[in-house]
């Protein structure tokens, strides 16, 4: 990391951004989530995300130019959007390699598959190379946590995602601060 990037407002004189896309939660959803977290910390100890931090990563972009915002918004507009959809998240595991508590849905649905595809595509096209990796759908909900325990019962519970955010990330001294810079709807669920 750079002395510019560490110090949030440094990587904004200098030009640069920290950036990603996300399905970001609504209230309910954050209330899911944080109990959530505040349960596994009891079985997994480790550092809590914060409330105002919880949410899916889409596409990591990491630090870019501040002139390259523009070709970010623009990509994301040409995503094709599925319908909204509920997603259960069903499921708290732990990652040994790198200590992340993080939840998600066991069986990933299949507008969330489509709008990540889509969005690595319009990112590719406009030169932004995500991670040869496939897309894990989850939340974090700890770091440098014990993975020797076990996750923590918990009743599962629906995520409704009705659109998906450009989100800024600005490192400071109390930790990462996030803004949502774009919020792209998905297509409305037809009437019954």
């Amino acid at each position: 990391m750079t002395p510019a990037a560490a110090s949030g407002t440094a990587g904004a004189r200098s030009g640069r951004r920290r950036v990603f896309f996300a399905l970001w939660p609504d209230a309910v959803t954050v209330d899911s989530l944080d109990a959530l977290a505040r349960s596994a910390h009891a079985a997994f100890s480790g550092r809590r995300m914060r409330r105002d931090t919880l949410h899916m990563t889409l596409a990591f972009i990491g630090e870019v130019d501040a002139l390259r915002i523009a070709d970010l918004l623009a990509a994301a507009g040409r995503v094709p959007l599925p319908e909204a959809f509920s997603m259960r998240i069903d499921q708290v595991r732990c990652w040994r390699h790198n200590r992340i508590v993080w939840c998600g849905p066991s069986a990933m649905p299949a507008q969330l598959e489509a709008l990540a595809a889509s969005l690595a595509g319009a990112l590719d096209a406009v030169g932004f190379r995500l991670e040869a990796r496939a897309f894990a759908a989850h939340a974090t909900l700890l770091r440098h946590a014990d993975c020797r325990r076990d996750a923590p019962p918990f009743d599962a519970f629906d995520w409704r995602v009705a659109d998906f955010v450009l989100v800024e990330s600005n490192l400071t001294a109390a930790g990462a601060r996030y803004s949502v810079i774009g919020r792209w709807p998905l297509a409305s669920m037809p009437q019954r």
